[in-house]
């Protein structure tokens, strides 16, 4: 029988449109205007905290509710003006020993949460923000580990008891040059043995010498380890300033995009993501008192509180740790572990040796802005430091070592992350910076929705003029097909709605009905070729398809190669534009299908209403 769908066919296409519906819903609860609170560093807010803050707001402020879950305070407030004067409250209240994040608390039911459905998430255009676009500085970055390279070959040769007459830095790599040429072999077979992504060529033209270059493996490394440590770094520096949704990713081969939602103050946020912070290892004075302090020694304060007397000579500088990294002893106690370059390594086994048994001190060091300007305009710094970890040296250490004592797990991976963090592996510099108000973020959300509609609205009244009760099938697979786009949008995690993405979203729905124009034109020919209603709906169905696969197979192409080479804006239009694609195939095809089997499909029909 022509036209007729089994039931489970029938009841899968409705269980796709339902589910997209289930995960699409969530965005018909508009979000509560909300502060997030959370401790610095691993800790975690106290019931007396949360006390407080509710006090202070309730006294100046309505707000919605205020719950302490999971550590962290979550204040929820009725419109965007009570929200920035409750983070400037809490601030004042907190100080710096906790982060005040603005954030927009979800509505969604528990029910619709508890399937993992979720609402999309804003773009910087429609939430309002700053933008940085940031690029690495790569030809400083290979200049430095070229001279890293000189470092380790003297330490290596050293070490080996092999003598060298010079080693130099060259614009394209490191040369070497030896007395006689017993020493070169000596030296080739070692650097080649431990350096295999090095390529040492011995030269013809310059006697018992030697040039030591990157290999592209090495560079490609080099440069990727650099972008990805900077991101990271980055990324703890934008927590000071309390963003709840940072997005921070890299983009090319070295540059870095940084997305602030709810974030207006530029010069506060190119000031932190600039700055610079380093490490220093002292010894600690334990014959000493803050009360009392010979020379060559200082009072340093603790990050838990509290003072510590240091040595002021520096065993160790942040600039020599290559990677650190948090984990468990074989106590089970937390404890992170460092790793030096070669340089560093040698002073730490030194300077350890003479030491054992003996207390040394991790020193933060980080230069803040004041809010202040010098006579020439430039930003007055002041330096901050503090004492965050003070461990008992057990053994020589070398170019590998564990910092132990700590108090909990928290704490070892906050201290490693600041470790990592102690400087940018590469120079960075701003090349692009885009500023969106929060309340231009909210013009955008209603003229792109304002948008949506009305094209929605005059395809629709178009379909159901011009194809009357084939219209109205053709316009149910249309608001399927708004739904599915939304609901796949919101299932995908990361996913989140920018104004070309609502674009995206406007062009699909006009793209969606060229299919059903193209079904219903070519049924409309094979009633006119004398075919019965019933043939001619299933040859118009199968005649029309593979028209409609070719044409938004291209399109698809298209979007594939925009969401490859564009970025930012063309990325979110490419992927709203390719979703829409194959849910409009879907909805053109298969939902007005079903529809239409389940209206005229096995009955005697003498007429369609086309």
């Amino acid at each position: 029988m022509l036209n007729r769908y089994p039931l489970w066919k029938t009841l899968l296409v409705a269980l796709t449109v339902l589910i997209g519906f289930l995960f699409a819903a969530p965005n018909l609860y508009e979000p509560d205007h909300a502060l997030q609170i959370s401790g610095v560093r691993g800790s975690e807010v106290q019931v007396s905290t949360f006390e407080q803050v509710k006090s202070k707001l309730e006294q100046q402020l309505e707000i919605k509710s205020a719950v302490l879950e999971d550590g962290q305070i979550l204040v929820r407030l009725n419109d965007l003006e009570s929200q920035l004067k409750a983070r400037e409250l809490t601030t004042e209240l907190l100080g710096d020993k906790f982060s005040v994040a603005l954030n927009m608390a979800q509505t969604t039911p528990g029910w619709l949460a508890a399937m993992g459905a979720s609402p999309l998430s804003l773009g910087l255009d429609l939430r309002g923000g700053i933008y940085f676009l940031m690029e690495v500085d790569m030809k400083d970055l290979l200049k430095t580990s070229r001279e890293q390279m000189v470092l380790d070959y003297k330490t290596d040769l050293r070490k080996e008891r092999i003598r060298y007459q010079s080693i130099r830095l060259q614009s394209e790599g490191v040369l070497l040059k030896f007395r006689d040429e017993e020493k070169l072999e000596q030296a080739l077979t070692l650097l080649k043995g431990r350096y295999a992504t090095t390529n040492f060529v011995q030269l013809k033209s310059a006697p018992l010498s030697i040039r030591a270059t990157m290999s592209p493996e090495l560079l490609r490394e080099i440069k990727l380890a650099a972008v990805e440590q900077n991101i990271t770094i980055i990324r703890s520096r934008v927590n000071e300033l309390g963003v709840a949704e940072p997005d921070v990713q890299r983009q090319g081969e070295d540059r870095i995009v940084v997305q602030l939602p709810g974030i207006q103050d530029t010069a506060r946020a190119k000031e932190l993501l600039g700055a610079t912070a380093t490490l220093e290892f002292h010894m600690v004075n334990e014959q000493a008192s803050p009360g009392s302090v010979p020379a060559g020694s200082k009072v340093y304060q603790r990050r838990e509180g509290g003072s510590v007397v240091l040595y002021k000579k520096v065993m160790l500088r942040g600039t020599h740790i290559t990677d650190a990294s948090s984990g468990f002893s074989e106590n089970a106690q937390p404890e992170v572990n460092i790793k030096l370059d070669a340089k560093g390594g040698n002073k730490i086994s030194e300077a350890s040796k003479r030491n054992i048994n003996k207390p040394m001190a991790t020193v933060f060091i980080e230069y803040k802005p004041t809010g202040k300007v010098d006579k020439d305009g430039k930003q007055i710094l002041r330096k901050v430091e503090e004492v965050i970890s003070v461990a008992t040296i057990t053994t020589q250490l070398g170019r590998s070592f564990r910092i132990t004592g700590l108090d909990s797990p928290a704490e070892a991976r906050s201290l490693s992350l600041l470790l990592r963090a102690g400087a940018l592996r590469a120079p960075i510099q701003i090349v692009e910076e885009r500023t969106v108000g929060p309340s231009l973020g909210k013009e955008n959300i209603e003229l792109g929705a304002t948008a949506i509609v009305l094209g929605l609205a005059g395809v629709l009244l178009f379909m159901l003029v011009y194809y009357r009760g084939f219209g109205v099938v053709s316009n149910i697979a249309l608001a399927a097909n708004v739904v599915l786009i939304i609901g796949v949008m919101s299932m995908i995690p990361g996913a989140s709605l920018t104004l070309p993405g609502m674009a995206g979203i406007v062009l699909t729905v006009g793209m969606a009905v060229d299919a059903n124009v193209l079904i219903f034109e070519r049924i409309r020919e094979e009633l006119a070729a004398g075919r019965t209603p019933q043939q001619a709906i299933h040859h118009g169905y199968d005649a029309a398809i593979s028209t409609i696969f070719d044409a938004n197979i291209t399109t698809l192409i298209a979007a594939i190669i925009l969401f490859s080479f564009g970025a930012g804006p063309i990325k979110g239009f490419a992927i709203t534009l390719s979703i829409g694609i194959i849910t409009s195939v879907f909805t053109a095809v298969v939902v007005t299908r079903t529809v239409v089997n389940l209206w005229v499909g096995g009955k005697r029909v003498d007429k369609l209403s086309i």
